[in-house]
């Protein structure tokens, strides 16, 4: 054990300087999102989800340079990840709507102008939705139409057409979730 200690402590050092510098980006990353959250008057449930993001990003990448730290070969590591990658391109390849629609998620969270309880119109040259919106989630938009209809609208959508406001916070959340 002494041995090992001694031949890997240099490692050991960069990994803990790794591990707490992620942990500082990602708390800097996570202060960010609650802030532009509060700010924007974002629900706490995609905050959440974008932390969740967040986090994601940080195991992917705490585990690539430790890899790294620990010697692991550029090539290997280069071979390694050139697997995964196709593995994951190739399965998610059929499912490229999802990522699509993650990736609108993600971007409304930052620059969608409407929140929960906005009533809009989705300008939609084949049927034009209007209702409220009841909830913003990761893959797709709750729309609570008049008739008490809920259509769920995927996100990739909601940035591709034309909405309009038309009543600004038509309803107020109670707390309470009716899905």
């Amino acid at each position: 054990m002494r041995d090992f200690i001694l031949n890997h402590s240099s490692d050991s050092i960069y990994t803990l300087g790794v591990i707490i510098g992620l942990l500082l980006i990602r708390l800097i990353l996570t202060t960010t999102a609650n802030k532009v959250g509060k700010r924007q008057g974002i629900n706490l449930a995609r905050v959440r989800l974008m932390v969740r993001y967040i986090n994601f990003l940080m195991v992917f990448i705490a585990t690539f340079l430790l890899m790294f730290v620990w010697g692991v070969k550029a090539e290997q590591l280069s071979l390694v990840f050139s697997s995964v990658f196709a593995v994951i391109g190739i399965g998610l390849f059929a499912v490229w709507s999802i990522l699509s629609n993650i990736t609108s998620g993600v971007i409304m969270f930052f620059s969608f102008p409407y929140k929960i309880g906005d009533e809009i119109k989705i300008h939609d040259k084949d049927a034009p939705l209007e209702g409220i919106i009841e909830d913003i989630k990761a893959f797709h938009l709750y729309l609570r139409t008049h008739e008490g209809e809920l259509i769920t609208y995927p996100n990739n959508l909601v940035l591709q057409k034309a909405i309009s406001l038309v009543k600004k916070d038509a309803f107020v959340d109670d707390g309470s979730d009716s899905l």
